[in-house]
C-alpha cells in the first residue's frame, strides 16, 4: 500500500492517543488493525456510559461489501470487549469501523456516508478514507436510534478522521 495510507493511519493513531483512546495494533486474521477505546459518561445521556471503539485497517481496495463486512466484525468485537454492565443497562457501545485505501469504489464512500448502523445498544458509523483522493466519508447526521449520542459521535469523528489537507466526501 502506498505512503498516503500509512500516513493517514499514523495521523489517526496520534489523534486517538491525544484523546485518551489508548491506541494499539492487533492482528485480525492476518490484517493489521489499529484499535482505540474510550468510555464517556454524561448525565444528559440519561446517566449512561458510552463505550467508544475505533477499529482501523488498511486494505488494497475498498468496496461497499468490504465496508459492510468490516462494520459487522467491528460491532461484534466491540460487544465482546466492552465488559462491565450488560449492554442496555445504562451502557452502550459506539463503533467507528475505518477502512483506509488507495482504490475506493464510489459505492463504498456512499455506503459509509449514508447512515448509522444499529443493533441493540450498539451503533456503528463506518468511515472510508480514500488515501488516493484524500477524501473521507463518514455519517454526520442525527438518526432516531442513538440520537442522544449523535453530537458526541459527530464531534469525535470530525476530530479523528479528517486529516489536514483531506476533505469530506459529499456522498
Amino acid at each position: 500500500m502506498r505512503e498516503h495510507t500509512w500516513e493517514y493511519l499514523a495521523w489517526l493513531e496520534s489523534r486517538l492517543a491525544a484523546d485518551g483512546c489508548d491506541p494499539r495494533r492487533e492482528d485480525w486474521a492476518g490484517t493489521p488493525v489499529l484499535t482505540g477505546r474510550r468510555a464517556d459518561f454524561r448525565i444528559s445521556w440519561l446517566a449512561t456510559s458510552l463505550h467508544l471503539f475505533t477499529f482501523a485497517a488498511a486494505v488494497p481496495e475498498i468496496t461497499a461489501p468490504a465496508v459492510e463486512s468490516f462494520t459487522r466484525q467491528a460491532l461484534d468485537r466491540a460487544r465482546k470487549r466492552k465488559g462491565g454492565l450488560p449492554l442496555g443497562a445504562q451502557t452502550g457501545v459506539a463503533v467507528f469501523p475505518v477502512l483506509v485505501g488507495e482504490r475506493v469504489e464510489p459505492a463504498a464512500l456512499r455506503w459509509a456516508g449514508r447512515g448509522q448502523r444499529a443493533r441493540f445498544a450498539r451503533m456503528a458509523r463506518p468511515v472510508v478514507a480514500d488515501a488516493g483522493r484524500r477524501r473521507v466519508a463518514f455519517f454526520r447526521g442525527r438518526p432516531f436510534v442513538g440520537r442522544l449520542y449523535a453530537s458526541h459521535l459527530v464531534e469525535k469523528g470530525e476530530r479523528w478522521f479528517r486529516a489536514p489537507g483531506w476533505e469530506w466526501e459529499s456522498g
